[in-house]
């Protein structure tokens, strides 16, 4: 077995000094209102926000990746995770796992079991602005906002964009750089801009293939 460089001890001691902080990070997430479950890991410190009298809940085992090198990719920005508005939800069931993407929640935004999401990835179930008059925009987040639904075992690739109103149903894959605007069927691929929708074969989790396989 090769012995490690003195690079990868270096790496090895900082990632044990990031998962040492998780605590904190989640003592804070529980003073902002956050119901936090058993076994959630904080790899850095993410942004969060609790509207008076919304809903944020964390399910068991969930990782919420937000420090530069917690993903192979990197994480360009923290993890975002905020609810907009009195009576919001923000939830993510157990297993799920988030690295430096954004979830903004004014209505609904409900992430199943299971669900990976990648590196600087949007879900968004609001357009934050609405004309008004002839040149201004209004800010009220609430206004026109539609709940988005991911459904278990579902991944959604690096920087990805999910707008509102948008289901996404079990096993189903968005690629990276995909802007959904739509429903995606149970396993199907959601690829593009705007997303066209590919039928999954029947053997691809078997054969553990790539999409482009």
């Amino acid at each position: 077995m090769p012995k490690r460089s003195w690079a990868e001890y270096a790496g090895f001691i900082l990632n044990l000094g990031r998962a040492s902080l998780s605590g904190f990070w989640t003592f804070e997430a529980r003073l902002k209102g956050v119901s936090v479950g058993r076994g959630v890991t904080f790899v850095g410190r993410p942004l969060i926000s609790v509207a008076k009298g919304s809903r944020f809940q964390l399910g068991n085992n969930a990782k919420i990746n937000s420090s530069l090198r917690a993903n192979p990719l990197g994480c360009f920005q923290p993890s975002v995770l905020r609810t907009l508005c009195p009576d919001a939800e923000l939830i993510l069931d157990a297993n799920v796992g988030i690295s430096g993407c954004v979830l903004c929640a004014a209505k609904s935004i409900h992430i199943g079991e299971g669900v990976n999401i990648g590196s600087g990835a949007l879900l968004m179930d609001t357009d934050f602005h609405q004309p008004i008059g002839q040149w201004e925009w209004g800010s009220d987040p609430g206004r026109g906002a539609r709940p988005i639904h991911v459904s278990c075992g579902v991944f959604i690739g690096a920087r990805a964009i999910v707008l509102k109103g948008v289901t996404i149903g079990e096993r189903a894959m968005v690629g990276a750089g995909a802007v959904v605007t739509k429903p995606v069927p149970p396993r199907h691929f959601a690829v593009g801009n705007p997303a066209r929708m590919i039928p999954i074969p029947d053997d691809y989790f078997a054969r553990g293939a790539g999409p482009d396989q």
